[in-house]
């Protein structure tokens, strides 16, 4: 009945083929127009699985309170904390002023807050130290305070040096490295070179660590999540901004977070798309070229491919709304597995024209040898790519629904208008046969050894089972992405700082008083450094820090007095100032020797020339100490204004920060291991949900969305399987020619996996969809050749089937070699599984298939 309902369509369309042509086109150019005015990509990866899981509705229940996917950090680095911290400040001013798509702006661990009570958060221990340490410098700090210029530095260094010559200082021990400081800056600005002095860096007597030379801002953009890249008009304001407001600082800034990943990720992908896309084009045309042979059936068959992408978009936008990152792929898996029915069809009918030279007849028998075994090769690779639709992972179930439903649009304008179009052109004729006769010594050997050759391959391929225990899965998204991009280099190095805690771990608690019962439990775990709340905040023993802050208070009550403030220097007094500054050094350096003799001489040296340079000269050093002293001084007098501090009390941008209006809570746990170790983040996560099921976020959301993704093409696969073994029971009826289509099959998809294992590439978000095209490509070449051998055709591998296998199959790798070569880890990695499938299954439908058919049952029974 099939059979009879195919010839009868051919023979409809190559009767009428001008209306049937105009059709197709009318139909392409509707869905065209449709798909181009509804074409919509969400790349909200958030949406790339189901909401149903627990796991997604803690996550989305986190997202909804605090928002943190839509977060841009901005990265500001300089050479000294001091220019680190102006440069912060100073951006995240320029930004706040710019709410048109920078949105809300704040600056993480630092701003007013934190300087003015910073000395709160200190121990009890540490502030009495500081407090004494405040006390003895109270000279130095009243003689800058007062005078904060070149003369009052020199100033400042003579009371130190007063100090060396009373013994109650060491040349040596005690002003070394800060006179070593102080003649780097000072050589810089004799030089030209950019210089600042570090006031933090010479009182601390150690190198600033990398989290002090770095200062983070927090933008929440507008986002559009219909564009390929939702947040470039933020991060091109950013940029803008950034540009204009930081060298002044000497500083730059980096990109990173949500927003700017997925923005490069996608930029990544689009690097050279349009090079690739046309050297696979050509690459593909002569592919098409030596499998067909002629203009008038290469053109038929493209424009047959692209109407029925074209209808397939338009179709795959109506059923699912908008696109999302991987459900975009159809594109390619229609091109790949598409253009398998047009090389069949039209192979076939070569095949046909050769024994009959009448192109109507070619046409008819081609309906009537290939029309059935075409449409059980399309329906199975729709049921495969259809199996997705009831698991949890969206991005693949949306995309096995676009592609099923494609493949089906697929085989009707193969089997319509791709007859009309051949009858249109009218190829000429074929004078030679397409058998691969220069095959027929390998396909005698191979039926002589057919048994050993089976039982062999069987037996290597169960032997090499246990590889599949050390089949991965990398379900971590960084992975994926490119490590060459500003963001994902910036994530990349801020992980390797202890200090940067970007990959934690988060709870949505239904108050405070909760919040801290689940920090104090889950800090008592092994894998857990510690955990934060907004009561983080709160200093703790308040009553006792206060006296003490308020004792160094009035110690320097009268050095931060501004009528105490000396008036602003000539710069001949300056001049003076410097030249007696290098004599101070020389006297105190004379007679002794050492690194400190050398370093009072080197900085007299310095000052000395300082005072013959030109004005200019000496005010581009007086920026380089004076701009960062009075930013320490400014710190320092605000500190000493604290205040005691309660929850209530927080800035509201820190305390929305940490708790919704609504009285939630949030909870953030940091890992004590390695954040860039993926063991040990799943160790991390597994520890606290054990204890604390209702945590969410970072290393979890990572450890369940792979759990989701390998459970999903688990189902997937079964029913796969099952649905495809049921349609081929229907149209075959026998159990056996199914297992003879499911066999090789289940055998490439295990020889896939196990090549994985050998050529060290794991599985991951971004190639897993290879399997799915395993499914659809394998089970068509399979029924092809079961077809055949049902049909009582020998020697397989001599004829025009194998030829249409082979450059279909030539034409699909061509169609995804582009990815391979992607700069994106991601596609890349989705390339190379495309590939090794696709090698697999053809060795598995050309060679190992016919070997383990045999004789087609009439001839064996003779």
């Amino acid at each position: 009945m099939l059979t009879s309902f195919f010839v009868g369509l051919f023979g409809f369309c190559t009767r009428h083929p001008w209306p049937v042509v105009a059709a197709g086109l009318l139909v392409a150019v509707a869905s065209g127009i449709y798909a181009s005015r509804h074409f919509a990509i969400n790349t909200d990866v958030g949406t790339l699985f189901s909401r149903d899981p627990d796991w997604r509705k803690r996550e989305l229940a986190f997202e909804e309170a605090f928002h943190p996917s839509e977060r841009l950090l901005v990265v500001v680095e300089a050479p000294t904390p001091e220019l680190t911290s102006q440069a912060t400040t100073a951006l995240a001013a320029a930004l706040s002023e710019n709410k048109g798509s920078v949105g809300e702006v704040s600056i993480i661990g630092g701003g007013p807050f934190f300087v003015r009570n910073g000395l709160l958060f200190q121990s009890t221990q540490e502030l009495e130290q500081t407090v004494s340490q405040l006390k003895q410098g109270e000279p130095l700090i009243s003689d800058l305070a007062k005078d904060p210029s070149l003369r009052g530095l020199v100033t400042a260094l003579g009371d130190g040096l007063q100090a060396i010559q009373s013994g109650d200082l060491s040349i040596s021990d005690d002003f070394t490295r800060v006179f070593d400081l102080a003649s780097n800056t000072l050589e810089d600005v004799l030089a030209g070179r950019p210089a600042s002095f570090s006031w933090r860096v010479a009182t601390q007597g150690r190198a600033p660590q990398p989290s002090e030379l770095r200062g983070f801002i927090d933008v929440r953009p507008h986002l559009d999540y219909g564009a390929i890249e939702p947040g470039q008009a933020a991060t091109t304001a950013v940029r803008e901004l950034a540009a204009a407001v930081l060298p002044q600082y000497q500083a730059d800034a980096r990109l990173t977070g949500p927003v700017a990943m997925t923005d490069e990720e996608f930029a990544t992908i689009k690097e050279n798309a349009v090079r690739n896309g046309i050297v696979t084009a050509i690459v593909v045309l002569i592919i098409l070229w030596l499998a067909l042979r002629s203009g008038r059936l290469i053109f038929p068959v493209l424009i047959n491919l692209a109407i029925g992408l074209a209808i397939t978009a338009a179709v795959g936008l109506k059923m699912v709304g908008s696109l999302n990152v991987i459900s975009i792929y159809f594109a390619i898996l229609y091109v790949g597995i598409g253009v398998d029915f047009g090389i069949q069809l039209s192979v076939r009918y070569r095949a046909e024209r050769h024994e009959f030279n009448d192109l109507r007849t070619a046409l008819l028998r081609t309906a009537r040898f290939a029309g059935v075994p075409l449409t059980l090769a399309a329906a199975a690779t729709a049921a495969g790519f259809l199996s997705f639709l009831p698991t949890d992972y969206r991005g693949v179930s949306e995309l096995g629904l676009i592609a099923g439903v494609g493949m089906l649009i697929a085989l009707a304008t193969s089997i319509s208008l791709l007859p009309a179009l051949i009858c249109l052109l009218s190829p000429p004729g074929e004078p030679k046969p397409l058998s691969l006769s220069f095959l027929a010594p390998i396909d005698e050997f191979l039926e002589r050894r057919r048994i050993p050759i089976v039982i062999g391959t069987a037996l290597v391929v169960i032997g090499g089972l246990p590889l599949l225990y050390y089949l991965r899965f990398d379900s971590d998204p960084i992975n994926l992405r490119n490590p060459r991009t500003e963001s994902i280099a910036t994530y990349l190095d801020l992980s390797r700082d202890p200090d940067s805690n970007v990959n934690v771990i988060e709870v949505l608690a239904p108050s405070i008083a909760d919040a801290r019962t689940i920090a104090a439990r889950v800090s008592k775990l092994p894998e857990v450094s510690h955990a934060m709340t907004v009561e983080s905040l709160i200093p703790d023993r308040q009553q006792e820090k206060m006296p003490l802050i308020g004792e160094a208070a009035k110690t320097l009550q009268a050095a931060f007095d501004p009528r105490n403030a000396s008036a602003p220097p000539t710069d001949a007094e300056n001049v003076d100032a410097l030249k007696q500054g290098a004599s101070w050094l020389a006297a105190a350096a004379a007679g002794q020797s050492g690194a400190g003799a050398m370093a009072a001489n080197r900085m007299a040296q310095a000052l000395t020339r300082l005072a013959s340079e030109s004005q200019d000269v000496r005010k581009r050093a007086e920026s380089a100490f004076v701009s960062p002293l009075k930013l320490t001084l400014s710190e320092l007098q605000a500190s000493l204004e604290a205040q005691p501090i309660t929850v209530e009390s927080l800035p509201p941008e820190l305390r929305d920060a940490w708790v919704t209006p609504d009285g939630q809570a949030r909870v953030t746990i940091v890992p004590k291991d390695n954040q860039n170790d993926s063991e040990a983040m799943q160790r991390f996560a597994r520890a606290v949900l054990a204890a604390e099921p209702s945590a969410t976020s970072g290393p979890i959301s990572i450890l369940k969305a792979g759990d989701t993704v390998l459970r999903a093409f688990i189902e997937a696969g079964l029913w796969a399987v099952l649905s495809i073994a049921i349609l081929l029971w229907i149209v075959l009826r026998r159990f056996g020619d199914v297992l003879l289509t499911l066999i090789p099959l289940i055998l490439a998809g295990v020889v896939t996996l196990e090549a994985c294992v050998l050529i060290d590439l794991p599985l991951n978000f971004a190639n897993i969809i290879a399997l799915p095209l395993l499914l659809g490509v394998g089970v068509a070449f399979k029924i092809y050749y079961v077809m055949a051998w049902r049909a009582g055709q020998t020697q397989l591998l001599q004829t025009s089937l194998t030829r249409a296998v082979f450059f279909s199959a030539l034409t699909t790798a061509t169609a995804f070699a582009s990815l391979w070569f992607s700069s994106h880890p991601g596609t890349s990695s989705m390339g190379k599984l495309l590939a090794l499938s696709l090698l697999c299954t053809l060795f598995a439908a050309v060679v190992f298939q016919p070997l383990l058919m045999g004789k087609p049952r009439e001839l064996a029974s003779d």
